[in-house]
């Protein structure tokens, strides 16, 4: 008994020795802040007025969405109309149409481009030669400085009717006028534009995995899928489920750009997405308050699924969340 209350009484002892190092620390770096504050005003200030002008002030911009608005009157000026707009896009007859073409637009791509980056890090890990693995790399990682404008206008000139994936198979199918195969297009192209550049991190992750256990699971007889389960997997797994969770909660959020130069008055059945129809409505058409309300209706359920997920896999994850 006296020997453990001896052990307790020294555990207190070292567990109020760290506390007091700790206060000491903080101390210290308050004193330093307070002596050095000019640094930190100087290094600070620059991008505090940068988040202020260009992230917080355009939020006061989500009242045209409330608002009749008129940009002669401005925000202050302009009539107050509550959810009219918000109610008016939901009972429009192409609102369906319009969320149903972006959430599958935005959920297929998460499923079928989600995994190809982790799967192309795992293959990359494979390669033992440092030369061949830069050289894939600098191949995987080219099409992401590609502009979406050059990358469509690439798509349009291989799937014309003239192009030649019409040339090889001795056809003349128009797939730029075919609403069946834009999802596909849209994809597919996303897919081979950016999963190279996106398995860059896993890859980073992957250099982490330990290899001594890599080593001991070859000697164990385990084969490559039994390898990436029982030492590669667990190296990447938070990467992964974060980049999940910020995927998922910026499903709503496709760039118009792409949609829109992809477009074609045949295809529109599966083209018109939520962003391309603010980009016409607000400023091709001048209905900036209908416009901001139909992106603020897009923000607002982006913000929903992104909770969520974020519990989703908190939940699956035993409470570790985002």
């Amino acid at each position: 008994m006296e020997n453990s209350a001896h052990v307790l009484g020294n555990n207190q002892v070292k567990k109020r020795g760290r506390q007091l190092k700790k206060r000491g620390r903080s101390k210290e770096t308050i004193l330093y802040i307070k002596s050095h504050w000019q640094l930190y005003v100087i290094f600070l200030l620059p991008a505090l007025l940068l988040t202020l002008v260009f992230k917080y002030l355009p939020m006061g911009g989500v009242l045209i969405a409330f608002q009749d608005y008129n940009p002669i009157k401005g925000i202050l000026g302009s009539e107050f109309v509550g959810f009219e707009h918000f109610i008016r896009f939901m009972k429009s007859p192409d609102f369906i149409l319009y969320l149903v073409n972006t959430l599958k637009l935005s959920i297929y791509g998460l499923l079928w481009g989600f995994p190809v980056p982790i799967i192309l890090a795992f293959l990359l890990n494979r390669i033992s030669s440092s030369k061949i693995r830069q050289k894939v790399q600098l191949v995987l990682y080219l099409p992401n400085f590609i502009s979406v404008i050059v990358l469509c206008g690439i798509i349009r000139i291989l799937l014309s009717v003239n192009g030649p994936l019409n040339l090889f198979f001795n056809t003349d199918i128009d797939f730029m006028t075919m609403p069946s195969a834009f999802r596909t297009i849209y994809i597919a192209s996303g897919i081979w534009q950016t999963a190279g550049w996106a398995s860059i991190m896993y890859t980073a992750a992957l250099s982490n995995a330990s290899k001594e256990l890599k080593e001991a699971a070859i000697i164990d007889g385990a084969n490559i899928f039994q390898q990436i389960k029982a030492v590669e997997w667990p190296a990447i797994k938070d990467i992964v489920v974060i980049q999940f969770i910020l995927a998922a909660g910026n499903v709503m959020s496709i760039g118009f750009e792409k949609a829109y130069a992809l477009q074609t008055d045949l295809n529109l059945q599966a083209s018109e997405i939520i962003s391309t129809y603010v980009y016409k409505i607000g400023l091709l058409q001048g209905d900036y308050g209908f416009s901001t309300a139909v992106g603020l209706f897009n923000t607002v359920i982006n913000i929903i699924l992104l909770v969520l997920v974020n519990k989703i896999i908190a939940k699956m994850n035993d409470g570790k969340g985002l």
